[in-house]
């Protein structure tokens, strides 16, 4: 594999990501093309997840996935239902997840969660994360 240039941190639930894991991919954002699109083939692709389910209050705080893309493109899904925001058909980017195990944001010292309000920024669903972060979290969950 070639040296990792970049790596991004996307926000799911872990129930979600677990089925991302099992399908080899990732979407984002209630499946808008916006957030998959920014990702290249090669990128690290860890997932923070605030929560165990989706819209569940119970904090999770943890990392509890890793990858890199493995496809040049977004794609769209079939559609699917999302509850009350209808039928929708999700864009996604293909995932090589790697063998790991979660790592509780407690027990992880990153870049990325150096400032106070480092949180804030999760709302966007993506945002950027260092090389050495990325590969912080490999050596931590593997």
């Amino acid at each position: 594999m070639n040296e990792m240039q970049r790596a991004w941190l996307g926000v799911v639930s872990a129930d979600h990501t677990q089925r991302a894991v099992q399908g080899g991919f990732i979407q984002l954002n209630h499946g808008k093309r916006y957030g998959v699109a920014r990702l290249r083939r090669g990128d690290g692709f860890a997932i923070y997840s605030p929560t165990e389910q989706y819209r569940e209050k119970q904090p999770l705080r943890a990392f509890t996935a890793l990858g890199v893309v493995a496809d040049d493109a977004p794609y769209q899904a079939e559609p699917m239902s999302m509850g009350e925001r209808g039928t929708v058909q999700p864009w996604r980017r293909r995932i090589e997840f790697l063998p790991v195990h979660r790592a509780m944001l407690r027990d992880v010292d990153l870049q990325l969660t150096r400032p106070a309000n480092w949180g804030y920024q999760l709302r966007r669903g993506l945002v950027p994360l260092t090389v050495l972060d990325f590969e912080a979290l490999r050596a931590l969950m593997a």
